[in-house]
């Protein structure tokens, strides 16, 4: 059953008990500030509109979420490995924030039942739920502080679902691995890009194809340039194992 009923300003409002016993075991703490996490699982495509013309979605948090884990993740790689230097840390965060990763994340977590979208259901969820996640943390971030945060975020998610050996030991930049693969045989490499809007998600998404060699290996989806890309790398690069060995 949904934590969120209809009222007629304002479209999701949860049923502050589930709502708060749902969060507290999500987060292992009960939170403060309730409508400030509520606003957390709106998407953009449920947005609406109070009466003095600001529309509420999770977008914001989102945004301030992403910042927040960047630093969570900084700080605690940096205490990690005291010896590792500048790019290894700055690769073993990339891969922690990996949309795939922060989706699946989101979704061990229970996110994905309490978020609230007018995607249909037959539509690509990409994103959908690591959106959700960061703009947990955002809510969290604004509701008990960065320490809180983090530990909140070690405890309860990274060290909960997160193998950082095996991401340590897995190259996911598949981008990278395919550049590796073209400089080593002196092959060229190009990608098009075709951005449109998508009034389902409501914002401009972006597909690119991957071509070397004059010969399409790839094609991906999302909502940069960069996420297309990684995508139509991941294609790519199984193309170019199976049929050269990598």
């Amino acid at each position: 059953m949904s934590l969120f009923r209809k009222r007629l300003n304002r479209p999701y409002i949860p049923d502050k008990r589930e709502f708060g016993s749902c969060l507290k075991k999500i987060l292992g703490f009960r939170p403060g500030n309730l409508k400030l996490y509520e606003i957390a699982f709106i998407h953009r495509s449920a947005s609406f509109t109070l009466p003095n013309g600001k529309k509420v979605n999770n977008e914001r948090l989102e945004y301030l979420g992403d910042a927040v884990l960047d630093a969570i993740l900084s700080d605690y790689l940096f205490e990690k490995f005291p010896d590792a230097n500048e790019g290894f840390l700055t690769k073993i965060r990339s891969r922690i924030v990996n949309r795939d990763i922060l989706n699946q994340l989101a979704v061990s977590m229970g996110i994905d039942k309490i978020l609230i979208s007018n995607i249909n259901s037959v539509h690509p969820t990409k994103n959908l739920y690591g959106d959700a996640l960061e703009a947990l943390i955002g809510s969290v971030f604004l509701d008990k502080g960065f320490k809180k945060t983090k530990k909140l975020f070690i405890r309860n998610v990274f060290n909960k679902y997160l193998d950082l050996k095996m991401i340590v030991n897995t190259d996911t930049d598949y981008k990278s691995l395919v550049f590796e693969w073209v400089q080593k045989n002196k092959s060229n490499l190009i990608f098009t890009y075709n951005e449109e809007y998508d009034f389902n998600l409501k914002k401009s998404v972006f597909s690119t194809t991957l071509i070397i060699d004059k010969e399409e290996l790839g094609e991906g989806h999302g909502s940069s340039k960069k996420e297309a890309e990684q995508e139509a790398a991941s294609q790519a690069w199984i193309r170019l194992k199976d049929n050269f060995g990598g």
